[in-house]
């Protein structure tokens, strides 16, 4: 139990000062006994001790993984192999979990729960292996491709269905929908139903928990504040929310359970959501600006769901309000690992742009990101969706948005590693003696692979979606999506409207080098033979000679180097793979092509030997569409982000820039109005999505040689923000590295 001591009174700032001091104490619980996290960070803590089970696995790319489990919770199987699959069983055995999840109230915070377990770390088997898809698995591990099998979440709900409905109406849509879909559909509904009566008995377990502590807390604002967190959540267990405040609570018991289930982080539209609660309690005098941002700091504290503020409505009327100014303002007083975007368009309010951009240099915390919302909408029109449907898309994940509630996207998930798919040509190429080899034969033999890697990648995104109902549906997003409780059916198998699934390119700056450096030294200088550099591929640079090859392969002016042979390679296989995506035949789904990494870039490397835009065997790929780092001497904004810019795929998901800026120009008086003119002039050209971190290189550089001398530095990796102390070595040697070239 967390107690405080008894003062007069608790302002706002010392509570939230208070729940960020435990939130890093658990945090530095986590490193100690689950290790390195190279993710969000969830917000998860650990069970009490006594409830701890520790375990280890080695995870699917072999790494030894340890996690902390409830001790005594114990899944029923249906398969011979120790797994459990379809809906019925998925829901309850969820139920299982959520039965056995120790309730967490922290008398200062205004909102109850936490999140101790994830429901995937009990799924120990995975994809059930009765539904083969061997027949893919040569190619797939051919051109190593990410191919989506069996992932889950990474689309959006619409939290406004359960902010109607509440866990009562939700019920009883359930009941209500069940007898006209058929016998066939009674599994489906029979896991709904168990998911939303373990999430009310859980949620009646923290009111009894809270109505506890406050007979017994000393403090008379922390006893009030306990008394109201019973009462508030003894309405929610079947009612929707009416207050702000309730509004909070009931968004948090639905990401946690989201969470705990297969670690969905979708939130959406967090000011619109918000504005009505707000609106209404302002009139009643019934809340200030001050209690408000507390309340959204402790939903942000719960869960670092990915959130939007900003942006058009389905009119193209921008919806920033002043609950979008509060949301930056609750991440300014908390400060921890948050994902919040910041829309950019000609009709967004700019102040709310300057305000992300001045919280980046004030605190240094690598977040809010910032959407190119215009971009986004026109992309997805060109993809051939309604204008009004593509407004309403929300930032929901790393690098992707979804239609809250009516899209399956899998975004995120699903990748080619286009170096993987060059090095089957050039070893191809080689190998055939019937050709001489040549930049274009290996540009040729580039674009036939390619064209079977987004092959076999949609048709095993094909099969997924034929049999991921079977294996492990939906059932916690299911509960706000428009279709699949009226259908009777899975999101993942037709119970939403659309189906666009995003498909990312990764690799490109390392593809774009190799073909230029090849074009530079081996056909236009003839300094290297081919053969030659096969023999330096093959000994991994081995030798004086392999490495001054290797540096000779690299001076050749890269990609993001402006009018560069590889800023021209890089725009023809964006080109390529647009196209080979958007054309691709599938059966009642879309490919929509973006530019992703994600944290892949090391597993993707690892995998591969040397190449030839000069890489070491096993050295990680290039981050996202992003040029490597040290792509010019002079590191220039502009550059990168013109680079960018002129490789985004432009159907609706994105190609995000990664920038690394330095605090120290923020001693200038107009530095902050002029990174905002470079995030508009990004977006202006084309671009997409901004991943912006403010560092100290000297502390960055302190923190990743000893974590524990700034256990709250605060990074964004990729397209998630994390404590620099969580992530692994290598992880941190990410931004090690690109910070030292172009901070």
């Amino acid at each position: 139990m967390i107690s405080y001591p008894l003062v007069e009174e608790l302002t706002y700032q010392a509570r939230l000062d208070q729940l960020r001091a435990t939130k890093l104490a658990q945090t530095q619980e986590k490193q100690q006994i689950i290790g390195a996290m190279d993710y969000d960070d969830w917000a998860l803590i650990l069970p009490p001790p006594a409830l701890r089970k520790i375990v280890q696995a080695v995870s699917g790319s072999g790494v030894m993984i340890t996690d902390c489990l409830i001790e005594g919770v114990e899944m029923e199987s249906n398969h011979p192999n120790g797994g459990f699959y379809g809906p019925k069983l998925c829901g309850v055995n969820f139920r299982r979990l959520l039965d056995a999840h120790p309730p967490y109230v922290d008398p200062i915070c205004s909102l109850a729960g936490a999140v101790m377990a994830n429901f995937t770390s009990y799924r120990r088997q995975g994809w059930n292996p009765d539904f083969d898809y061997s027949f893919l698995r040569e190619d797939q591990e051919r051109y190593q491709l990410a191919h989506g099998i069996g992932g889950a979440q990474h689309f959006c709900p619409d939290l406004t269905i359960g902010l109607t409905l509440g866990w009562g109406g939700i019920l009883e849509q359930i009941r209500r929908y069940r007898p006209l879909n058929g016998a066939e559909a009674g599994d489906f509904y029979d896991g709904l139903e168990q998911v939303v009566a373990g999430i009310q008995s859980w949620i009646r377990r923290h009111a009894h928990k809270a109505r506890e502590m406050a007979a017994h807390e000393l403090n008379p604002q922390l006893r009030l504040n306990l008394e109201e967190m019973a009462q508030i959540n003894t309405w929610l267990i079947t009612q929707p929310p009416q207050s702000f405040r309730e509004a909070c609570q009931w968004m948090a018991w639905y990401l946690m359970a989201a969470r705990m289930y297969n670690g969905s982080g979708a939130l959406g539209r967090l000011d619109v959501l918000l504005t009505p609660f707000y609106a209404r309690d302002i009139a009643a005098g019934r809340l200030t600006d001050e209690e408000a941002i507390f309340h959204i700091a402790c939903l942000l504290l719960k869960d670092t769901g990915y959130a939007q503020l900003g942006g058009p409505d389905e009119h193209g009327v921008d919806v920033t309000n002043h609950v979008s100014y509060l949301v930056l303002e609750a991440i300014d007083h908390l400060q921890i690992p948050a994902n919040v975007g910041v829309c950019v368009g000609a009709r967004t309010d700019p102040e709310l742009l300057h305000r992300g951009v001045e919280m980046q240099f004030a605190h240094k915390m690598g977040f809010p990101k910032f959407l190119g919302i215009d971009q986004t909408v026109d992309g997805l029109v060109r993809n051939g969706f309604p204008v009004e449907i593509a407004r309403q898309r929300a930032y929901a994940g790393c690098h992707w948005s979804a239609i809250p509630g009516r899209e399956y996207t899998m975004n995120d998930i699903v990748k080619i590693n286009f170096l993987a798919v060059l090095d089957v040509g050039l070893r191809e190429m080689m190998a055939d003696r019937s050709v001489a080899p040549s930049v274009d034969e290996l540009w040729r033999r580039f674009e036939h692979h390619l064209r079977r890697a987004v092959e076999v990648t949609a048709t095993g995104m094909a099969f997924h979606l034929e049999y991921m109902h079977e294996v492990f549906p939906e059932l916690v997003l299911d509960l706000l999506c428009y279709g699949p409780i009226e259908r009777g059916l899975d999101a993942s198998h037709g119970g939403v409207e659309f189906y666009n699934l995003g498909i990312d390119g990764a690799a490109l700056a390392n593809v774009a080098d190799a073909f230029a450096a090849i074009e530079q030294r081996v056909e236009v200088e003839k300094r290297l033979t081919w053969q030659k550099l096969m023999h330096y591929l093959d000994s991994n640079w081995a030798g004086p000679d392999g490495n001054r090859a290797r540096l000779m392969l690299k001076a050749v002016p890269r990609y993001g180097a402006g009018n560069s042979r590889a800023d021209f390679w890089a725009g023809r296989t964006v080109k390529l793979f647009t196209e080979l995506v958007q054309n691709q035949p599938t059966p009642g789904f879309k490919l929509t092509p973006g530019l992703f990494s994600w944290a892949s870039t090391i597993a993707m490397g690892k995998k591969l030997g040397a190449t030839p835009d000069g890489r070491h065997a096993g050295e990680p790929i290039a981050h996202g569409s992003n040029p490597s780092p040290g792509f010019r001497q002079d590191g220039a904004t502009t550059a990168l982000a013109t680079a960018i810019a002129g490789v985004q795929p432009g159907l609706g998901n994105a190609a995000p820039m990664q920038l690394e800026l330095d605090p120290g120009i923020s001693r200038e008086k107009e530095s902050i109005d002029k990174v905002a003119s470079l995030i508009r002039t990004h977006f202006d050209l084309g671009g997409t999505q901004i991943n912006l971190n403010v560092l100290d290189k000297q502390k960055v550089l302190e923190a990743h040689c000893d974590p524990s001398l700034h256990p709250d530095l605060i990074v964004r990796v990729t397209g998630f923000s994390a404590y620099f102390a969580s992530l692994s070595p290598e992880f941190r040697q990410l931004v090690v590295d690109r910070i030292i070239a172009e901070g």
